[in-house]
């Protein structure tokens, strides 16, 4: 399963509805709804480390469901749009479905590394 973060800060209203969409988009696609990492960012300085722009931001395997362009780091809420040109406090969450498909797709490409006779250019016998 790809690692899902919830990055949020504590003065933001949407926190809660991000984490239950993103919790049953990952039950849909058959994933652990219950192994979402939730990491609240405290300080300007943790938002500046993190390069997080705004609550909520929600990561796969470390790529972002909604990609930020020059926005400025900060404790602030996000605004996102919505396929359908709406604007939204959460991402939509076809943009959320499919990066986890597409994480899910490539790590099931990736041969197993740690294994030396699972990778495809096995050694003859």
């Amino acid at each position: 399963m790809p690692e899902v973060e919830l990055l949020w800060w504590e003065g933001c209203p949407s926190t809660e509805k991000a984490l239950a969409t993103l919790r049953e988009v990952l039950d849909d696609e058959g994933l652990d709804p219950e192994a979402i990492v939730l990491r609240e960012v405290r300080t300007d300085g943790a938002a500046e480390r993190e390069r997080f722009v705004g609550s909520p931001t929600i990561r796969v395997d470390g790529v972002e469901v909604a990609p930020v362009g020059a926005e400025p780091a900060g404790l602030t809420c996000r605004v996102y749009r919505l396929r359908d040109n709406r604007i939204s406090p959460t991402p939509d969450p076809e943009d959320i479905r499919d990066v986890i498909r597409r994480t899910v797709n490539d790590s099931a490409r990736m041969p197993d590394r740690s294994n030396p006779l699972t990778d495809s250019a096995r050694m003859p016998l």
